[in-house]
């Protein structure tokens, strides 16, 4: 069983910076993508940014220019920067691995931002 440990979460005044943190413990050299989804009360769960296990990126049209997905394979761990916060950015942030076995998610963190 894939767990998935996420951090990095809490409040923010609008303009500034969070990173997040999801450590999971199975090895992501041969992921086919992590990534980063999130989920607003009343709203879906929409997708935020993703990398692949090559290296490509996707970002929602909303975070583009402010959010930055990265990797670190020695430490089975994806990172997600983001700048330039906004209060429309608040909303329970899900870390997702998907690899040859299935699909696996996080416990969730919350990310507060405040006008």
């Amino acid at each position: 069983q894939v767990q998935l440990v996420e951090s990095g979460g809490g409040l923010v005044q609008a303009g500034g910076s969070l990173r997040l943190s999801c450590t999971t413990s199975r090895s992501i050299v041969n992921i086919i993508n992590m990534g980063y989804y999130r989920q607003a009360p009343g709203s879906q769960r929409e997708l935020v940014a993703t990398i692949t296990g090559g290296g490509s990126t996707n970002y929602a049209d909303s975070v583009k220019g402010r959010f930055t997905i990265s990797r670190d394979n020695a430490k089975n761990t994806v990172y997600l920067q983001m700048n330039s916060l906004k209060p429309e950015d608040t909303a329970i942030y899900y870390c997702k691995q998907r690899d040859f076995t299935g699909a696996y998610w996080g416990q969730g963190t919350q990310v507060t931002v405040s006008s």
